[in-house]
């Protein structure tokens, strides 16, 4: 297949799965229920922390967390009580729990008050040519208050060896804009070229029969 070949073939598969009808099935539709910044930002970031497994249950349980934060999330993880994370008690989607999730919403407030925000915290660490830095910075960042020691595993790192396939994602919801309404591009201080897409076998081996991957 030569370049021109290639393009079209790729170009014709942006054209299928990058476009709004994609949303429904895809987890990407929690961020899409919400229009401010913030809420956008902590929907996305609970929404892709639990995406893994049945893409049907990881929606109803995403639309479950933003139930249970009362449909404003950025308001709820600025001006929640201890009292209203016992709502969290009986959440559970496959290991992440109401320990887990009451520690991002902590978490999330700590971020906000204390380090600019998501934008402002995911920027500290980044490199010249990479943003995996700054995921490890932002994880450091994430947990420096109390915690659970269980609930680290739920934010990857790439710096100790994870592909970092969820946050990676959330990223490039955030950073990318697509002129397609898929992807938000609502973070400005970030370059999408910095963007990285952790592959899995399967699209590792596409890859490679496409040409696209040497090794």
């Amino acid at each position: 297949m030569n370049y021109e070949d290639l393009k079209a073939f790729l170009d014709e598969k942006v054209a299928l799965y990058n476009n709004p009808n994609f949303i429904e099935t895809d987890p990407i539709q929690i961020p899409h229920l919400f229009t401010q910044k913030e809420d956008v930002e902590v929907a996305g970031f609970l929404a892709a922390t639990i995406a893994w497994g049945n893409r049907k249950m990881i929606i109803t349980n995403a639309r479950k967390m933003m139930e249970l934060m009362g449909g404003s999330p950025y308001d709820f993880v600025m001006s929640h009580s201890d009292h209203q994370l016992e709502r969290f008690e009986n959440f559970v989607h496959r290991t992440f729990n109401a320990t887990d999730l009451t520690c991002f919403v902590r978490s999330l407030r700590h971020v906000y008050t204390n380090h600019g925000g998501m934008e402002g915290a995911f920027s500290k660490g980044i490199t010249n040519d990479s943003l995996q830095p700054a995921i490890h910075e932002f994880k450091k960042i994430f947990f420096s208050i109390d915690h659970q020691p269980r609930t680290q595993k739920h934010v990857s790192d790439p710096v100790s060896g994870s592909a970092a396939k969820r946050i990676n994602m959330f990223l490039r919801w955030m950073v990318r804009n697509d002129n397609a309404g898929v992807d938000f591009g609502i973070w400005k201080s970030i370059s999408p070229a910095l963007l990285s897409c952790p592959l899995d076998i399967h699209s590792g081996n596409v890859a490679r029969k496409l040409q696209l991957l040497t090794r």
